[in-house]
């Protein structure tokens, strides 16, 4: 396959991928979440195991593991290697969870990969069904999909980033050479277990006999369980603060230039153009993973390369500038811990008196924490809903918000919450608007700002 058959596509290529993506949907969606990864494996034994194919780096963790992933990805591109990236959900179009050396998999590609899965799909449900269990998922399929679309590349590395957990996930039927873990944190504590020792532990599943192991810093107890289980397999595990570390990080047009003490070297002043110390962060640990793959003690990554991953490194949705005069930055943040590193970047990466914050949170997460940590810093809260039939009613988000002594307008859509926060904050130089609460809602703010050209200005 071409490189320009991978970018370039038609019509009829195009309803052929969406096609398949309806096929997926029709299935148990992507919240449906049952802890078991054999069925996954039944499918790719019958395909001939295609996740073997290529080398792994594996990526979980409660926040920032899809910037991660994408700063690994640019990385291990910029070495001349050809790469493949897998992670979820997606902004606006499902294409963009499966990169092949950094571009939307092609809509060709995508139906081409279902057309080798699907004689095996009906033989796999037929067992599952003979042993009383539900058919394959969506994010199961997908998964399968992803593997075979990156073997069919082919691709040298695959970055996955693990949908739910790590153990029982149906991306841990890969192997992962690297395995990186991203600050762990209390989330999905119905599927994943109600303390940090526990969700820690099925995140620790990750983690092959005899890989690399390179984390964040963690609380004590995940770090306690993340260095027992890699020591039962025999793995090596290096933690930021510890091994290597983001040493500084300063503001810089367009983001940041950061100074990281590397496992093999150090690496100082490489721009990256992301904002938030949060980022600076993810890149570390990110060269981190890097080192691990493809270096060693005594290697570091060459300076050229490291300088090319990092400004090609982009991350959709995270701290993106899409709107200016006035300014408006879209963040995915949907728990307290993505809010808090969205509050902190805000105060630290801009120069703002006010902001508006349009806010819009699904029903399973939670409100009050996000509340919590990004509430102070609003000055106009324009409370909606995301375009989910899992959102929360934006009247009871701007109850919890008034209780919190929070000023609060509701909006009965992106598009309406957007506009009066963009014209509140058109009212004075010093005022900027914030988009966040929702990886839905940060997909739909894309859209919308690419559509109304929110970089040309406010138009009142």
């Amino acid at each position: 396959m071409s490189d320009d058959d991978i970018i370039e596509g038609t019509p009829r290529d195009r309803a052929r991928a969406d096609a398949v993506y309806q096929t997926l949907l029709s299935r148990a969606g992507e919240r449906w979440v049952q802890p078991r990864k054999e069925r996954t494996a039944r499918v790719l034994e019958l395909l001939d195991d295609p996740q073997r194919t290529y080398r792994v780096v594996h990526v979980t963790g409660t926040n920032g593991k899809t910037s991660t992933s994408r700063i690994i990805e640019s990385l291990v591109r910029a070495h001349g290697l050809r790469t493949g990236l897998f992670t979820s959900p997606h902004l606006e179009r499902f294409t963009e969870r499966i990169l092949i050396d950094g571009r939307p998999i092609a809509d060709a590609a995508f139906a081409d990969a279902w057309d080798e899965i699907e004689p095996f799909v009906g033989i796999v449900d037929a067992e599952l069904e003979a042993a009383g269990e539900e058919p394959l998922t969506f994010f199961e399929l997908l998964t399968v999909l992803a593997f075979v679309a990156c073997a069919d590349a082919p691709v040298d590395v695959l970055v996955l980033e693990v949908g739910m957990g790590g153990a029982w996930d149906s991306t841990n039927t890969a192997d992962g050479d690297v395995a990186v873990f991203a600050p762990i944190d209390m989330d999905h504590a119905d599927r994943l277990g109600g303390t940090i020792e526990e969700i820690a532990a099925v995140k620790a599943g990750i983690i092959k006999d005899g890989a690399r192991v390179v984390s964040a810093r963690q609380r004590p107890e995940a770090e306690a369980v993340l260095r027992a289980t890699a020591d039962e397999k025999g793995a090596q595990i290096a933690f930021e603060g510890a091994e290597f570390a983001l040493a500084e990080d300063k503001l810089a047009v367009g983001g940041q230039l950061i100074t990281v003490r590397g496992l093999a070297g150090s690496y100082d002043e490489e721009y990256l153009p992301l904002y938030g110390r949060h980022q600076g962060a993810n890149a570390a640990l990110a060269i981190a993973a890097v080192e691990s793959l493809i270096g060693d003690a005594a290697r570091p990554i060459a300076g050229a390369v490291l300088t090319e991953g990092l400004a090609e490194a982009t991350s959709p949705g995270r701290l993106q500038l899409v709107g200016i005069e006035p300014t408006v930055i879209v963040d995915a943040a949907h728990n307290p811990h993505g809010a808090a590193a969205l509050a902190t970047a805000l105060r630290e990466a801009f120069d703002f008196d006010e902001w508006g914050l349009v806010l819009g949170v699904l029903g399973d997460k939670d409100a009050i924490g996000i509340l919590r940590e990004l509430g102070p810093m609003a000055a106009h809260l324009f409370v909606t809903a995301p375009d989910s039939e899992r959102a929360t009613d934006p009247d009871a988000l701007a109850d919890l918000a008034e209780s919190a002594g929070l000023r609060v307008t509701v909006h009965r859509d992106l598009g309406e919450a957007a506009e009066a926060a963009r014209e509140w904050a058109a009212g004075s130089a010093r005022r900027a608007v914030a988009i966040a609460g929702s990886v839905v809602l940060a997909g739909e703010a894309l859209s919308l700002a690419e559509a109304e050209d929110w970089k040309s200005g406010w138009q009142s």
